[in-house]
C-alpha cells in the first residue's frame, strides 16, 4: 500500500535569501521551528473523512496533460495552493519550507518515501509555465522522493480546481489597474487518502512537517489495520464499512466488510451508564427499569435482530449502523423495509440516555416508548401491530428464558422497549480529546486551530447558545426544537422537471419527473415540531443535535441535506435560510475561512475515545439468521 502526498502550491519561493530577508521583520509560523508540544503516538487518533477530493485537468513540466485524480489513490495526497513569486514568508514559502523538510526526511525513511507523493500546482500559470515549474523544482527532486511539480493551461482550466477546494484567490492590482504580480489568498495544505478523500486541512497555523508525517503515517496505521480486520485479526483497531464515498466515480470498488468476516470484542456496557466517560454528567434511570448487564445483553440482542421486522430483514442497526456512527453515512434519508422510504435522516444514537426529546420533531420522551415507533412504522420494521412483535419474540428458540431472566417475566410490550433502551442508553461516548483538554486540564491534548475554534464556538458563532456547555460536562444540546430554515427551505423548493439518477458506480440517466412520480410515492411534507403541537410558531423546527462524534455521523441536519461539516460551518455562516418564523438564535456570522477552518478542527476534536469499543461490540452481536 502506498500513500501520495500532492502539494497543490499556489507560489514557489522565489529566492533561497527571502526567509533570511524576513526573518526579523515577521513572525514566523510554527512550520518554521520545532514543534512546541509532544505530538500524539501513531494510530492513537482518527483523521474523519471531511469531504472529497475535487479533480482538474493539469499540466506536468514536461507538458503531459494530467487529471488530479490520476496522481492519488495509489499514494495518500497532501494538495496546497501556492504561487512562484510570492512573498509572504508564512504563505506560499512556508508550504515550500515544510515540504522541503518533509523531502529531507524521506531521504532517510525509504519504505515512507515510497508510499509517499508531493505535487506541487502553481495557480498562476500565466507565469508558472511548466518551464518555469521544471526550473523552480531542479533545487528539490531527487530520484529517491516522488515529488511533482505541476501547472494548468490557463486560468479558466485553473478555477474549477480551486472551487473544488474552496480556495480562494484574488489579484492584486495598483492604482492604474494593472496586475501587480501578487496575490491575496490563504495558504491551505489538504491531506487525501487513497481513497480520494480529504482526511486533514492544514492552515499556516499547524502546517508543520512532523505533524504531517504523523498523520501520514497514522493513515497508513489505518490502511494496514483495516486489511487486518478483514483477514480476521481481532487485535487490530476496527474500521468502518463501506460508506460509499466516491461511489460516483466509476472506478469506485467497495470497502464493505462481510458480516462472517467482522470480528469483535464484547465489552462491559454496564461501565458507560454507571461511570460515563469524562465530558458526561450521570445517566437518569427510570425508576421503572432500573439498569442491569442482562437487560443490556438483551436489548443488543433485539437491536440487531432482523427478525423483529415484518419480513425478518430490518433491524434497529440497519439504520443506525454502527460503524458509521450509529447512524448512516451512505444515503440522505433512511430506506425501511423493501426500500420504503423515510422521511428523515438517521440520527445517531450515541449518548440517547441524555435525550429529553426523541426523535426530530421531539415527540417522544423516553427510550422506553421511542423504540416502537420504528417497530410499527410501515415505512421502517413494517410489523402491523405490537401483539405482532410480542408473538413473533415468544416463538423464537433464542430468546427463551432471556426476559424471565432479565424481568421476571415474558416478552410484553413493556419489557420489549425496557431492553431495547437499557442498550441505547449504555452507548455513552465522550472522552474525547476536548474533553481532555477542557475537562480533564491537559494542554496538550489538542493543538491551537482546536482552541480557536472552541473560542469562535462560545463566542463570535454564538453556537453554545444552542449547543450547551456546563461547567463540568457537555452534552451540546439544549434538548430543545429550533427552525433554521432548511426546512422550510426544502418546503419551498420546487421539484424539478428532470432528475438526475445514479444506477451504478459512475453511471447516471436523468428520468423524468412524471415517470418518477407513476411508481413513487407522493412524498409527504415536512413541518417539522408542527406535526406534533400544531402551534403555527413551530413550523420547521427540530431538535438540536448533540456534537459528539459529530466528525462520524454525516450527512447532516434533519433530511441529511449537507453532505459535510464545511457546509454546515457555510450553512450557518450565511445565517440559515431567511423565513418569517426563522429562529432568532440564526444570524450571519461573518466568519473569516480561517475561522472556519478552526472550528471545523473543533468539531473533529469531539469524537469519543471509547468509539471503537462499541464497534467492536456491536460487531459481537447476532444479526438474527
Amino acid at each position: 500500500m502506498k500513500i501520495l502526498i500532492t502539494t497543490i502550491f499556489i507560489g514557489l519561493l522565489s529566492s533561497q535569501n527571502l526567509l533570511a530577508d524576513t526573518i526579523d521583520s515577521q513572525r514566523l509560523a510554527p512550520g518554521y521551528r520545532p514543534l512546541a508540544f509532544k505530538i500524539p503516538q501513531t494510530g492513537s487518533y482518527n483523521l474523519p473523512v471531511i469531504d472529497m477530493a475535487g479533480d482538474g485537468e493539469v499540466l506536468t513540466t514536461n507538458h503531459q496533460v494530467r487529471h488530479l485524480h490520476e496522481l492519488m489513490g495509489d499514494k495518500i495526497t497532501l494538495l496546497s495552493f501556492i504561487y512562484s513569486t510570492c512573498s509572504d514568508v508564512n504563505g506560499c514559502p512556508l508550504a515550500t519550507q515544510v515540504f522541503h523538510k518533509i523531502n529531507r526526511r524521506l531521504l532517510k525513511e525509504p519504505e515512507l518515501a515510497g508510499k509517499l507523493r508531493l505535487l506541487t500546482l502553481s495557480f498562476n500559470p500565466q507565469h508558472d509555465t511548466p518551464e518555469a515549474m521544471s526550473q523552480y523544482a531542479a533545487s528539490f527532486t531527487n530520484d529517491k522522493v516522488d515529488w511533482q511539480f505541476l501547472t494548468t493551461q490557463s486560468e479558466q482550466q485553473l478555477q474549477p480546481i480551486l472551487d473544488e477546494y474552496r480556495q480562494a484567490i484574488q489579484k492584486i492590482y495598483d492604482q492604474q489597474g494593472q496586475f501587480t504580480g501578487t496575490f491575496s489568498h490563504i495558504l491551505r495544505v489538504y491531506l487525501i487518502d487513497k481513497d480520494k478523500q480529504i482526511r486533514n486541512i492544514y492552515s499556516v497555523a499547524f502546517l508543520h512537517a512532523d505533524t504531517l508525517i504523523n498523520d501520514v503515517k497514522t493513515l497508513l496505521d489505518e490502511a494496514s489495520m483495516h486489511k487486518s480486520n478483514v483477514t480476521g485479526d481481532s487485535n487490530t483497531r476496527l474500521q468502518t464499512s463501506d460508506t460509499r464515498q466516491n461511489y460516483s466515480a466509476k472506478n469506485y470498488q467497495t470497502q464493505s466488510i462481510a458480516l462472517t468476516d467482522r470480528q469483535g470484542q464484547q465489552a462491559d456496557l454496564l461501565k458507560n451508564i454507571n461511570n460515563p466517560p469524562l465530558g458526561l454528567p450521570a445517566v437518569s434511570i427510570p425508576a421503572d427499569n432500573p439498569v442491569s448487564a442482562a437487560k443490556i445483553a438483551l436489548g443488543r440482542k433485539l437491536f440487531y435482530d432482523r427478525r423483529l421486522s415484518l419480513n425478518n430483514t430490518i433491524s434497529c442497526a440497519i439504520c443506525h449502523i454502527p460503524e458509521q456512527g450509529f447512524s448512516s453515512n451512505e444515503m440522505a434519508t433512511a430506506v425501511g423495509i423493501e426500500g420504503r422510504s423515510v422521511r428523515r435522516n438517521s440520527p445517531t444514537i450515541y449518548n440517547v440516555a441524555y435525550a429529553t426529546l426523541l426523535f426530530h420533531d421531539g415527540r417522544e420522551n423516553t427510550l422506553e416508548q421511542q423504540v416502537w415507533g420504528p417497530l410499527l412504522a410501515d415505512n421502517e420494521m413494517g410489523n402491523p401491530s405490537i401483539g405482532y412483535v410480542i408473538d413473533k419474540i415468544k416463538a423464537l428458540s433464542d430468546y427463551q428464558g432471556l426476559f424471565e431472566q432479565s424481568f421476571n417475566t415474558t416478552a410484553n410490550m413493556l419489557t420489549v422497549g425496557q431492553a431495547l433502551a437499557s442498550y441505547q442508553r449504555s452507548l455513552n461516548s465522550a472522552d474525547s480529546p476536548f474533553d481532555r483538554w477542557y475537562f480533564g486540564k491537559q494542554a496538550d491534548a489538542v493543538n491551537d486551530s482546536v482552541k480557536r475554534g472552541f473560542a469562535l464556538f462560545k463566542g463570535k458563532g454564538a453556537c453554545s447558545g444552542c449547543h450547551l456547555i456546563e461547567k463540568n460536562f457537555a452534552l451540546f444540546t439544549d434538548n430543545q426544537t429550533h427552525n433554521t430554515g432548511i426546512g422550510y427551505r426544502e418546503s419551498m423548493q420546487k421539484t424539478p422537471e428532470k432528475q438526475k439518477i445514479q444506477v451504478a458506480p459512475g453511471v447516471f440517466i436523468e428520468v423524468d419527473q412524471q415517470d418518477i412520480s407513476a411508481v413513487a410515492a407522493v412524498k409527504a411534507s415536512d413541518i417539522g415540531r408542527y406535526e406534533i403541537t400544531l402551534d403555527p410558531q413551530d413550523r420547521w423546527k427540530y431538535k438540536t443535535p448533540g456534537l459528539r462524534n459529530i466528525a462520524l455521523t454525516a450527512p447532516y441536519m434533519h433530511n441529511g441535506s449537507l453532505s459535510t461539516l464545511s457546509e454546515v460551518i457555510q450553512f450557518y455562516n450565511q445565517g440559515g435560510v431567511s423565513n418569517e418564523i426563522l429562529d432568532p438564535v440564526i444570524k450571519p456570522l461573518h466568519l473569516s475561512d480561517t475561522e472556519k477552518s478552526d472550528l471545523l478542527a473543533f468539531l473533529q476534536s469531539l469524537t469519543g475515545s471509547n468509539v471503537e469499543e462499541l464497534l467492536a461490540d456491536a460487531y459481537v452481536a447476532p444479526v438474527g439468521n
